[in-house]
């Protein structure tokens, strides 16, 4: 596409954008007051546009925990700027699904003069970044032949897709779950299948720790927290992040002002807690559980905990509900009291030392969680990325079993919102004839050692892995190298060419990921194809998000590229069945017309963009199990709430996985001996500037919220650091220079750099940018398996 000036309009201005950065702090209600530089209407089915002006349904499909309707006005084939849902019928039973600064800068990424144009081949040594133009027979003609000669050598269990989220559709998704269906789990099922993986780098101890104590993954929906009158949140920033859906914030507000009070439990002062909360208290990352178990403490001795709840529901609260054969001292109660083998009262002073949280604090909210009925006791995904991640998300549900909040309205499991859905179909994968799967954070281990991986490094499906991974398919996603641990490590292992073969990416831009390639082929934006999203949450919903422009350069669609592989590899015809991409949508919208018969024609869908239900009451989860357990029993082998499990207890291994919830002391935590040397808590929490990494090359999004570091003003002034400075963050793993913000809103012994810039480092090494994993360290949760990147201890200095 020749370059033209009219891409680089700036119908909303640069200040009028900052101003919508400066509102978002005050949740949905400050963004809906900002004025727009020209008439906001302009939906299918309602509103105006210029004369000229084409308005096409579209979509913000990346991963904060939100999919968010847009609208593109197109004039010319040029879009001239993005609006968000204007659905008429806004009210707290039918909300709009209101995009935020991400999705309103869209346009700044859909032009962004660094995208990928063309394929490429590795020019120089793998990870330097150096490439040369091919045409695309060329490239697809290196990637067919790399696929057939690495399945005749090593065969199929040597293909790995790797986990990724920049793209979420029911034809191009960039695979948390390859086993849904879509494009790319499909062509390589057909060609023989592939490694798969199982969790996910955001949740992978909570999705795999949960099912041990309730033996499903449920929660309340968010339009049930207005029957809350107390709502407590562990580690959990929606206001920010969005994670509990595009309008999780906006449920929160609801709730408070039908009179809730809102307790916010985190190291930082969140938006969230400035916006929402009645009180902040702060916490020492890593120590969840100490204070859990000091609340269950105060319950207990003060006798405000439902005994009558716990002895018909649960198993393990105490030495009268336990399995047969278990050794006393092993009940929850017991280890809380001081019972149990380590001889220590789980004492609200005892967790003071622990937690940094003071005696009477702990107090006051244990009685406030056991007195105020219903409480909402709700935890995000941040506490379950430590350590000993799988813990607090065992812990928290026995508060919510002590209270009796299980199964109400109101209350809820401990656990995340669940929330209503919109069930649409995929395009079917078909089975992986490979039934060898990984922890999806271990992948680099098995490129470096697969062969040697058994059950004890989480492997599942085969008793060993037969070789290595040695081709890695990298759609959309820069989990490859800039999201993952220890970012110089694995940057050593994808640079040897004799341990990964061969490396293809997709993507949009050059990525710090996409730097290893062998092979780069450049994507289109979901502007420039077709899909259907979903989301679940207070109301359900799907969006269809129609092209909105032509491909620019010479970017193909997923779809695209998997099509012309599987000519050349000889299953064109059965790949894509004579189905356009557009067809394999009809289909899609046919499951969802079956399963619900209000669903519209795939004529109307794609002409409005969005399809909303609004259930008439919200999801309680495990509502059935509590008001009549004798017929629906909890999905646990003793078919109640296992605080004690016994499959856990069969693992024999109550040092790091005990058969209850329990305060374990992490490694890089606060009672690490090496605080000698590294003295700060370094945690990296997501931003409202970016989806993980994606824009943060939007220049827009870096004035609205810069790359920085928060240090709590006594860390700063012993360093001799004020704000603005630019500072040396290390340890034995790397070094980054990033500029800091100095703020009473992170607590001392803490700091927090926003994980997802983009990794660069200078000659020496040291990363310029602020990219958190240059210090974080890979050691795999114990249970899971999972991603520990907020355990990590640093040094801090002036650079």
């Amino acid at each position: 596409m020749a370059e033209d000036t009219r891409l680089w309009l700036k119908p909303i201005s640069r200040r009028k954008f900052l101003a919508l950065g400066a509102a978002a702090t005050g949740g949905a209600v400050a963004l809906a007051t900002i004025s727009w530089d020209r008439q906001a209407g302009a939906v299918p089915g309602g509103g105006i546009s210029e004369a000229g002006e084409t308005v096409v349904p579209t979509s913000c499909v990346h991963n904060c925990g939100g999919r968010c309707p847009l609208y593109a006005h197109v004039k010319e084939g040029v879009v001239t700027w993005f609006t968000p849902d204007q659905e008429r019928n806004d009210s707290p039973d039918f909300p709009q699904a209101r995009a935020c600064l991400r999705g309103r800068a869209q346009r700044k990424r859909l032009y962004h003069p660094d995208r990928l144009k063309y394929p490429m081949k590795r020019a120089g040594k793998r990870g330097e970044g150096k490439f040369v133009r091919i045409s695309w027979d060329e490239a697809l003609d290196t990637i067919a032949e790399e696929l057939q000669r690495i399945k005749k050598t090593y065969g199929n269990e040597a293909i790995y897709i790797n986990y990724a989220t920049g793209i979420y559709g029911q034809v191009s998704q960039s695979w948390i779950t390859p086993a849904f269906g879509g494009a790319l789990p499909r062509f390589l099922n057909m060609f023989g299948g592939y490694l798969g993986y199982y969790n996910t780098y955001s949740s992978a101890c909570f999705s795999y720790a949960t099912p041990y104590t309730f033996g499903a993954v449920e929660g309340n929906s968010p339009d049930d927290l207005l029957n809350s009158k107390l709502i407590v949140l562990f580690a959990d920033n929606p206001g920010e992040t969005r994670l509990g859906g595009a309008n999780g914030h906006y449920y929160l507000r609801l709730a408070k002002e039908k009179g809730a009070r809102v307790i916010v439990i985190d190291p930082r002062y969140t938006d969230t807690a400035v916006t929402l909360a009645d009180e902040w208290i702060p916490i020492r990352p890593t120590t969840d559980n100490a204070l859990i178990d000091a609340l269950a403490y105060v319950m207990i001795n003060e006798n405000l905990h439902d005994q009558a709840f716990l002895d018909k529901y649960c198993l393990g609260f105490d030495e009268g509900h336990m399995p047969p054969g278990i050794p006393p001292g092993n009940s929850y109660k017991s280890y809380v009291l001081g019972q149990g083998e380590d001889k220590t009262p789980k004492t609200p002073e005892w967790a003071e030392a622990v937690t940094g949280v003071p005696r009477d604090t702990i107090i006051k909210l244990a009685r406030q969680i056991a007195g105020i009925k219903p409480c909402c006791l709700m935890q995000g995904f941040g506490w379950q990325r430590h350590a000993y991640g799988e813990q607090p998300v065992r812990g928290l549900p026995v508060l919510a079993a002590m209270t009796g909040n299980i199964g109400i309205r109101g209350g809820g499991p401990g656990l995340r919102n669940g929330g209503h859905g919109v069930v649409v179909g995929w395009m079917p994968a078909g089975q992986n004839p490979v039934k060898a799967t990984i922890p999806c954070f271990m992948w680099p281990e098995a490129i470096e050692r697969g062969h040697e991986m058994t059950a004890a490094d989480g492997v599942k499906g085969v008793p060993q892995l037969p070789t290595d991974i040695k081709m890695v398919w990298n759609y959309a996603g820069n989990t490859l190298l800039n999201q993952h641990s220890d970012i110089n490590k694995t940057a050593k292992i994808l640079a040897d060419e004799n341990k990964c073969e061969f490396i293809l990416v997709h993507d949009v831009f050059m990525t710090p990921s996409a730097k290893f390639a062998d092979i780069l082929l450049p994507d289109v934006t979901h502007f420039e194809r077709e899909d259907i999203v979903t989301f679940a949450s207070g109301i359900g919903y799907a969006i269809y998000h129609q092209k909105v422009v032509d491909p620019m350069y010479e970017c193909r669609s997923l779809y695209d590229v998997c099509r012309e592989l599987a000519k050349r590899l000889g299953f064109g015809d059965q790949y894509t069945e004579g189905k356009s991409e557009q067809d394999w949508l009809r289909e899609a919208v046919k499951v969802a017309q079956q399963k619900d018969p209000n669903f519209p024609s795939f004529e109307e869908f794609r002409r409005k963009g969005i399809y909303k239900v609004a259930p008439k009451d919200p999801v309680v989860a495990y509502e059935k199990q509590i008001k009549d357990p004798a017929n629906n029993p909890f999905k646990t082998p003793s078919g109640k709430i296992e605080i004690f499990s016994p499959a856990l207890w069969a693992m024999n291994n109550p040092e790091e996985i005990p058969a209850i919830p329990k305060y374990i002391p992490a490694w890089e935590g606060p009672e690490d001996r090496l605080r000698g040397k590294y003295p700060l808590q370094c945690i990296g929490p997501h931003y409202k500037r970016r989806v993980h990494s994606t824009f943060d090359n939007v220049p827009w999004m870096e004035e609205a919220a810069r790359q920085e570091m928060w240090i709590n003003p006594r860390d700063a002034a012993e360093r001799g650091l004020k704000d603005g400075d630019m500072a040396r963050v290390f340890n034995d793993r790397g070094e980054l220079v990033i500029p800091i913000k100095v703020t009473p809103r992170i607590m001392p012994g803490v700091v927090a750099i926003p994980q997802g810039a983009w990794w660069t480092p200078d000659t020496h090494g040291v990363d310029q940018r602020g990219n958190i994993n240059v210090i974080t360290k890979y050691h795999p949760t114990p249970l899971a398996h999972g991603n520990p990147q907020h355990t990590n201890l640093v040094q801090v200095a002036k650079a």
